[in-house]
Parts: C-alpha cells; structure tokens; sequence
C-alpha cells in the first residue's frame, strides 16, 4: 500500500507542478507512446540480455516486494523463537526423538504447528542441516558456525540480484533517453524548412525522450531497487536469527539461553518482549 502511494506522490507532484507553472501535457502524450516504445524497449533488452531465464523470473517476483513488503512479520519471528525453543529441548532430552523431525519435518508435528515457516524451504533446510550437525558431535562448533556464515552470505548474494539487476536497468535509462532524444532531433532536422510552432512540437516531442528517461531512473525504477534490497535484507534477519539460536545451541547453552540469544538479535520492531516470549513457550510446554 505505501507502495502505491509513493508513485502517486511521484506522478501528483511532477506533472501537477508541471502543469501548474502553465506547462501542457499535449506534447507530451503526443510523443509518450514513441519515446516509451524506444526506451522501455531498450530498457528490456538490455534485462534481457545481461541476465538469464532464472535471474529474470526472480526479479519480475521480486518487484511484488515493493508493495507487499518484508515476508516475516513479528508473529513470524515469536513463532520461530519457538519451534526453535522445542526443537532444542527436544535435542537435549531424546536426541533419538529429533531425528524423525529433521529427516521428515513436513511431516513432523513441532514443525506443522508452524505452516508458515515449514512453508519456507530455506528456513525449514537451514534449521534441519544445522540440528543435524549438531548431533554429529563436531568437537569445534566454530566449524558449523563459518559454514553457517558461508550460507548465509551465498543466499543474501543471491536473494539481492534482482535488486541489482533493477538498479543497472535504473543505470541505463537516462543514457537511453538521450539516446531516443537524439532520434528525435534527427528527426527535427530532417524538417528544418518547417515553420518555428511546427518545429516547437518535434523539439518538444525530442526532449521528452530525455525527461522520461531520468523519471523512470530516478522516480520509479531506482526506488524499485532500493526498497527490494531493503526488504530483502529485513527479511535476512530471520535467517540471522536461526543462526544466532542454533549456533548458541553448539556451546551447549541451556534451551531458554539459546531463546534468549534470539530474541535479542531479532531487530527492534519485531522482538517480542521478554513477557510475550515466555507466555508463547508456556503454552508450547503445555501442548507438549
């Protein structure tokens, strides 16, 4: 939603300022559909061909973050704080029992009571491959620890590349601009034996190229960039998060420590209060 509000603001400001200092959109519809047909057209082509099939499917989604924002929410983080929570202290009282919850979890009943997160392939694999080390009895858990940092940065690096793909289509955009804004004057020139108010228009109509340029690089396309990245990076903190718990888990920290060590790294606006946190494992210890 403040998505769309954005753009709205955009649009409002910079064509009603337009028009309010006396401007006419006239020209500016008349040549749109050219210019756009040049440079959008560039624009995707260029996407097209400096990214494959896979990485233009993960950008085309992941512009829907922009109006739909960060995947995990606080109820997402307490209720990761507490499959985590049974999982430990399912580690440390039947590590036997632990098995058929990792080797199966879609079909573990600790993880069903958490759609949303056994919905998430990389969360439900990073908890599982993490809890199965664990239980290999490794005699250094810093060597868990790095590949767990190793992962972690592989899959920001790659959730982070439609963000910049977008920023390199924001790149091209205003060059491509110019580029339909010289056409345009190629175009003029070929009628300079026209009078000055017909000459007015196609010069007029060549800088529209350039002006729409720079307004989908730094009005729309660009913004597109930034937010992806910001949500993408929000959205890293809950994989963080599983690191944080598991790893403090390796030192052999008590279950409501290693809990603890979570909610303390979850970031600000989606930690649960110390209160909220131990009422929602109360409740998971009486189910249990």
């Amino acid at each position: 939603m403040i998505g769309i509000i954005g753009i709205a603001v955009i649009f409002v400001m910079v064509f009603g300022g337009y028009m309010a200092a006396g401007g006419k959109l006239g020209i500016i519809l008349a040549s749109l559909p050219y210019e756009f047909t040049m440079i959008g057209g560039a624009a995707i082509g260029a996407f097209v061909i400096s990214n494959d099939m896979s990485a233009i499917k993960h950008t085309l989604k992941a512009v829907g973050k922009v109006f739909k924002g960060p995947k995990w929410k606080h109820a997402d983080y307490r209720d990761l704080l507490c499959l985590l929570f049974e999982l430990i202290r399912l580690a440390k009282q039947n590590p036997v029992g632990l098995e058929e919850h990792i080797e199966a979890p879609e079909s573990s009943s600790i993880f069903n009571r958490y759609p949303r997160i056994l919905a998430d392939h990389e969360a439900v694999e990073l908890i599982c491959d993490t809890l199965r080390s664990a239980s290999m009895n490794y005699d250094d858990p810093h060597q868990v620890e790095e590949v767990l940092e190793k992962r972690m940065e592989a899959n920001l690096h790659h959730n982070l590349h439609a963000s910049h793909a977008l920023q390199n289509v924001a790149d091209a955009l205003p060059a491509l601009g110019i580029v339909a804004a010289v056409l345009g004057v190629i175009k003029t020139m070929g009628s300079i034996d026209q009078p000055p108010e017909i000459l007015g228009k196609l010069i007029g109509g060549a800088l529209v190229g350039t002006f729409l340029g720079v307004f989908l690089a730094y009005g729309l396309v660009g913004p597109f960039a930034a937010k992806v990245k910001s949500v993408v990076e929000e959205d890293g903190h809950f994989y963080q998060l599983i690191r944080e718990v598991l790893v403090a888990n390796l030192y052999n920290h008590a279950a409501n420590i290693c809990i603890e060590v979570g909610r303390q790294n979850t970031p600000g606006h989606n930690r649960p209060s110390f209160a909220e946190l131990e009422e929602a494992i109360k409740t998971v210890k009486d189910a249990a």
